[in-house]
């Protein structure tokens, strides 16, 4: 059964707050006037620099996805236990 918009579970809620969101990680760089902004994408690493005045909303982006993975995989325990019990109660011997 399928809840209505107004029973949303918490955790989607928090989910739909993060509004920035960003993978990778930032790397500093010695006496240069930027950052690395290190990715994998289609199993290669993808380097972009970064002015260092941009680091911080970067950093805070890529803290907004690390949150939602979190989120995201309490939710799914969340889901895959209640699917579990649910089966428990169908599954006859």
């Amino acid at each position: 059964m399928k809840k209505s918009r107004k029973d949303i579970h918490p955790l989607l809620i928090r989910m739909n707050q993060i509004e920035y969101m960003e993978r990778g990680k930032i790397c500093q760089m010695k006496s240069r006037p930027h950052c690395n902004h290190q990715t994998w994408k289609n199993g290669r690493n993808i380097v972009h620099y970064v002015p260092v005045d941009q680091v911080k909303s970067l950093q805070e982006a890529i803290d907004g996805y690390h949150q939602f993975m979190k989120l995201a995989e309490q939710y799914a325990d969340e889901v895959i236990t209640r699917t579990r019990q649910h089966n428990d109660h169908t599954i006859t011997p």
